[in-house]
């Protein structure tokens, strides 16, 4: 009966410890791609090869840029992109369907668009 016991928590120590080491490297290698972001690359225009203007760098999610194109967000990953004095360009073809799916991924884990806000007077009053 003692033996069991012992079995099955070394197992489940064992089990455990597999998780915490994998869970441990995921986070090392989300900072490293991380670490490489250039602050500077958030609120510039973006580009494509051509010259045309896709929209506005908004914000920058792992290795993905993320573009405010009119109403949509699109998300172009950072290998793709340019850094220029005054505007980013991507590099290569740009494939819309996949920059707008990495976009709308972003826009629906970490975007809260403001709903119901009162004018700033009808706030002044209830002060």
């Amino acid at each position: 009966m003692v033996l069991r016991i012992n079995i099955v928590l070394m197992t489940s120590v064992y089990i455990g410890n597999i998780f915490f080491f994998n869970k441990k490297k995921e986070d090392t290698e989300q900072q490293k791609s991380t670490e490489n972001v250039d602050p500077s690359m958030i609120c510039k225009f973006v580009v494509d090869g051509a010259g045309k203007k896709i929209g506005e760098s908004v914000s920058i999610d792992h290795d993905v840029l993320i573009i405010k194109s009119g109403s949509l967000f699109l998300g172009v990953p950072l290998k793709h992109v340019e850094s220029g004095e005054k505007t980013l360009m991507v590099k290569g073809i740009f494939d819309f369907t996949k920059a707008y799916e990495l976009g709308e991924k972003w826009r629906k884990e970490s975007y809260r668009e403001m709903k119901n806000h009162e004018p700033l007077e009808e706030k002044s009053k209830r002060f």
